[in-house]
């Protein structure tokens, strides 16, 4: 794996023995001294699909990742509430168009990246497969799973890839707006009532387990990290981006008096770094292959927007026709 150091160690067998070793060595002292690859720049075939799955996955995220907050837009407690939810949705789904024109740069077409989306061949982030039940769910969603996004994204827009690093670029600052907003409504309900409080407590109990499961398997565990790593295609550690996260919010939401349910967390002061219950990764496994507690309701809503839409897409794709003068 790169190490941060002037030189690459030796490539294991990771899919680019038949490369030219020329080209590839190239393409490595471009990365290496922080040039962007573009999509018209030679790039080893394994670059390109790990880019491919990597950015696909993101955007699809993001679209599905509309889905439980967007639930929320008609009974957000009040009129400014539903239209700051509305919009911060409408972001959400942006996003994953800058992020599919990314991927299309790479060579796959957007039809193709959707209809494996809706059939279950793609993958997205395992946290949108669970459900928001009360307006707390939708609040830690908004403040604490936008935190942990805005901790992977800042950190790959520094990335190899050009159109990806614009991409999130763009995608970060959007997404600061998203994280006020959720710390807001969180303060809001932080500072309320007993009953508001209780709401969102119960919130973050549901929802810690999925949130450590956000970041990815253990470095140990994790088949695709190091040659990302060394290519800068994704620019730090699972477990790095996961200890990050505890040292932002961690202390936020102890400051607002709330409990997190792990009795094993705490910070070890000689490392600097977290430490915690590991995870169930087991479960981490099953929702990621679709059997999350949502799985099949997410992907059948939007297989549903995607054959509800496609007059839409098929009148747009249409070869025009010969213009007809108005009738007088």
């Amino acid at each position: 794996m790169y190490g941060g150091g002037n030189t690459f160690e030796p490539m294991k067998a990771t899919g680019v023995e038949n490369e030219d070793p020329v080209k590839l060595a190239e393409f490595e002292a471009r990365i290496e001294r922080g040039e962007k690859i573009e999509p018209h720049d030679w790039m080893p075939q394994l670059y390109r699909k790990q880019l491919i799955r990597m950015i696909e996955q993101h955007a699809h995220s993001e679209i599905i990742g509309a889905l439980p907050e967007g639930t929320w837009i008609t009974r957000a407690p009040g009129f400014k509430r539903k239209l700051a939810l509305m919009a911060k949705v409408q972001d959400e789904v942006g996003h994953a168009q800058l992020l599919y024109s990314a991927a299309e740069t790479l060579g796959k077409p957007r039809e193709q990246m959707l209809d494996d989306l809706v059939s279950g061949k793609s993958k997205y982030s395992n946290i949108f497969n669970y459900p928001a039940f009360t307006w707390a769910d939708s609040c830690f969603i908004s403040w604490l799973v936008d935190a942990g996004a805005i901790v992977n994204q800042l950190a790959n827009a520094r990335g190899s890839y050009g159109p990806y690093c614009r991409a999130l670029d763009r995608i970060c600052a959007e997404e600061s707006f998203h994280l006020k907003y959720g710390h807001h409504c969180v303060i809001h309900l932080a500072t309320g009532t007993e009953k508001q409080r209780e709401m969102m407590q119960a919130a973050i109990n549901r929802w810690w387990g999925p949130m450590m499961h956000f970041f990815g398997p253990p470095d140990k565990a994790s088949v695709h990290s190091e040659i990302l790593m060394r290519w800068k295609v994704k620019m730090s550690s699972n477990d790095d981006q996961r200890n990050q996260f505890l040292d932002m919010y961690v202390p936020k939401i102890w400051e607002l008096g709330f409990t997190i349910p792990d009795p094993n967390l705490k910070k070890n002061t000689e490392t600097g770094k977290w430490e915690y219950t590991e995870p169930d990764w087991e479960e981490f496994k099953r929702v990621i292959n679709g059997d999350g507690p949502c799985n099949a309701e997410r992907l059948a809503v939007r297989r549903t927007a995607e054959e509800r839409g496609r007059w839409v897409r098929k009148a747009l794709l249409a070869p025009k026709t010969e213009y007809v003068t108005p009738l007088a």
